[in-house]
């Protein structure tokens, strides 16, 4: 794998970009999200809050506040109908209850952006709004989800809710970045934004200490990258220090040695059906915890093991495939394969924290907003101005 002075230097080209970002001294990443940015904000300025109250299934375990959903892959049995699921990996059943994945991602999408606004224009207007997403979520007690995911991936006929369905919070990362972003717009009042750190304070106790929390954080694929992820933002959140620090040592010593091969790729995400978008679900991840972790006296972006694996590494391998998918060597994913890549945020933060063009250059031709449901999902960091971070970003612009 080629270092990083030998990557700048493999063309003309490289080396161009390169003197171009130094001599401009800054990445103006803020004149980059504008128009797009300020466009989607404007058509969700009209949408009400929708929560996981306006919807229940009858096969949900738990009450009208809380957070239901099953897993992706499993199906009726042929052989036995109204028997346990049967599992199809790879393959997606429309016939499974979606209302309350659907309205988080629907906050996902739409509070995160209108903070975004609020960073670009300072018009109170765009915080308001996302303000009235907090509020119904995380506030009103006839409207607010429940701070568990007790009733989350339950499969028919086996388990009511599973460790694994803590996946399905990593809508909320965005979310907690923008919440950060508006308050000191005054959009919330003191007491509502006690409010919402009380919940995800409440939330975060949940993820670290219930079985299904401690199951989720054991997991040795993508499912344990993303715990630590959401950890991480929601304990920046909350203050937390002690679990960020957790966060900070488990990046470094369970998720890059057990997940992060020499050559930069991830085992356990190629093994599965759907290689190519799981190893850019699981980079994005990787690079989110790397960015929000980072601080000046432990730059994570410079962090690699003995031999050579870090989160750096791991984007160097999956960059020439994000740049020229027919080049991937591995099986094509079962389903979606033509989504990816996005405007994948790991190009960007790599590309700001380690000063290397390519990187920036690519992001900016991927598509930052993707329609099909399922790459919006499986693409959790959409807002990339709630996310820089000064001890690495320096030189850009927001």
């Amino acid at each position: 794998m080629l270092n990083r002075r030998q990557f700048l230097s493999t063309s003309a080209a490289a080396f161009a970009l390169s003197r171009t970002l130094r001599s401009s001294e800054s990445f103006d990443l803020a004149a980059i999200e504008r128009p797009r940015v300020l466009k989607h904000a404007n058509e969700f300025l009209k949408d009400k809050p929708v929560t996981v109250t306006a919807s229940h299934s009858d096969r949900s375990a738990g009450g009208l506040h809380d957070y239901f959903s099953e897993g992706d892959y499993w199906w009726p049995d042929p052989k036995n109908p109204n028997g346990p699921y049967i599992q199809r990996d790879g393959m997606s059943n429309p016939g499974n209850f979606l209302a309350h994945r659907e309205a988080l991602l629907r906050l996902s999408v739409q509070a995160p952006m209108l903070c975004s606004a609020w960073v670009l224009t300072k018009d109170r207007k765009y915080a308001e709004k996302a303000a009235d997403h907090l509020r119904a979520w995380f506030i009103s007690k006839d409207t607010l989800m429940n701070a568990n995911l007790q009733y989350a991936q339950a499969i028919h006929g086996r388990f009511t809710g599973r460790g694994i369905g803590i996946i399905d919070t990593l809508q909320l990362v965005d979310v907690v970045r923008g919440a950060s972003a508006i308050s000191g717009s005054g959009a919330l009042s003191a007491d509502e934004l006690r409010a919402v750190h009380h919940w995800f304070a409440d939330y975060l106790t949940w993820m670290t200490t219930s079985k299904n929390g401690i199951d989720e954080r054991e997991a040795k694929n993508n499912h344990g990258s993303c715990w630590v992820l959401q950890a991480a933002v929601f304990a920046t959140f909350t203050g937390n220090s002690d679990v960020k620090n957790f966060c900070r040592e488990r990046l470094k010593t369970v998720l890059i040695p057990h997940q992060v091969a020499p050559d930069g790729s991830f085992p356990e995400e190629l093994r599965r059906t759907k290689p190519y978008s799981y190893s850019l679900f699981n980079l994005e991840v990787l690079a989110g915890i790397t960015q929000i972790l980072s601080n000046a006296d432990d730059n994570l972006w410079d962090f690699a093991l003995p031999d050579g694996r870090s989160v750096a590494k791991a984007e160097a391998f999956m960059y020439p495939y994000m740049a020229d998918k027919g080049k991937w060597p591995h099986p094509r994913d079962v389903m979606y394969f033509d989504q990816w890549p996005v405007r994948e945020q790991s190009l960007l933060f790599a590309g700001l924290a380690l000063k290397i063009p390519e990187y920036l250059a690519l992001w900016r031709k991927l598509n930052p907003d993707p329609t099909v449901e399922e790459a919006i999902r499986n693409y959790p960091i959409r807002q990339p101005l709630l996310w820089m971070n000064p001890a690495v970003d320096r030189g850009v612009t927001v």
